[in-house]
């Protein structure tokens, strides 16, 4: 008999080229196109590389917008978000994970469905609850809102990872003196770090990213986010490309470093995982 194994397509391989090439070509354009003169981008053939590579853009998305002012806007909302998210959603995870909740299958077929709906169609209800409750121009009108938006997903994250944890631990800390809420926070949720991770990865990418909310709940300039203040470089007749895809950059910039630090602790915690189980 032939020892010949049957060949696989490479699907796995191309389905992550496309995910390579579409997620890249994005970013890479921008970067390119804000190294790029006003000239040499509306110039015909087209050209790809950048012939003379400027700064300049840089420092005129500094000098035109408060440029700075937004990043620690967006910065300081998702991070507080994010944090406000993680604990509400742990509580919420440990309860779906180990308590014997009636209608269980109902609260997880609500989770999902709540999910799906689209941002818009909870754009006027938000705004008038964020309206009666005076918040209004406010950091806590994006917090709040971002925290229940992301609770859904991150919810169902941590669960999964809670679900992973043996009981044993979590009764072994109890009968040494741990309450359910400390055995929660100093045994499953250590345990269960990659999720926790991810999920947080999740809940700051969602704030960092949201226009629709940002644009409508804050009027103040000095509250406007990376998103929104992006849009005010350009102006009614003219769209400076160069400079608005320096601001993309400097606001792509340190996510992206966010994410790779928070991959690399996601991957790390999953491989000790696999190894410790």
């Amino acid at each position: 008999m032939s020892d010949r194994s049957p060949r696989v397509p490479p699907l796995r391989a191309i389905a992550a080229l496309v995910l390579l090439v579409n997620g890249l070509f994005p970013a890479i354009w921008i970067l390119l196109t804000s190294l790029k003169s006003e000239p040499e981008l509306s110039r015909t053939p087209i050209t790809y590389l950048p012939e003379d590579p400027t700064f300049q853009n840089y420092v005129t998305a500094f000098s035109d917008q408060p440029l700075h002012l937004f990043l620690f806007n967006s910065f300081a909302v998702a991070t507080l978000s994010t944090i406000s998210t993680l604990f509400v959603s742990t509580l919420a995870a440990y309860a779906l994970a180990r308590l014997n909740l009636r209608f269980r299958g109902v609260i997880l077929m609500a989770i999902i469905g709540v999910s799906t709906f689209p941002l818009v169609t909870l754009l006027v209800p938000l705004f008038e609850i964020m309206r009666g409750l005076g918040l209004l121009n406010t950091w806590a009108a994006l917090i709040i809102p971002y925290t229940v938006l992301s609770l859904p997903v991150c919810t169902l994250v941590l669960a999964a990872f809670f679900e992973s944890v043996p009981r044993d631990l979590e009764n072994a800390a109890m009968i040494d003196g741990c309450t359910r809420v400390g055995a929660l926070f100093r045994v499953i949720v250590p345990l269960s770090a990659p999720g926790v991770f991810t999920a947080a990865i999740l809940a700051f990418v969602n704030a960092w990213d949201e226009f629709l909310l940002a644009l409508s709940f804050n009027s103040n300039p000095a509250l406007r986010t990376l998103p929104v203040g992006i849009q005010l470089y350009q102006g009614e007749f003219t769209f400076p490309w160069p400079v608005i895809s320096a601001a993309l950059v400097v606001g792509i910039v340190p996510l992206a470093i966010l994410i790779v630090l928070f991959q690399e602790r996601v991957v790390s915690g999953l491989m000790t995982g696999g190894v410790k189980g």
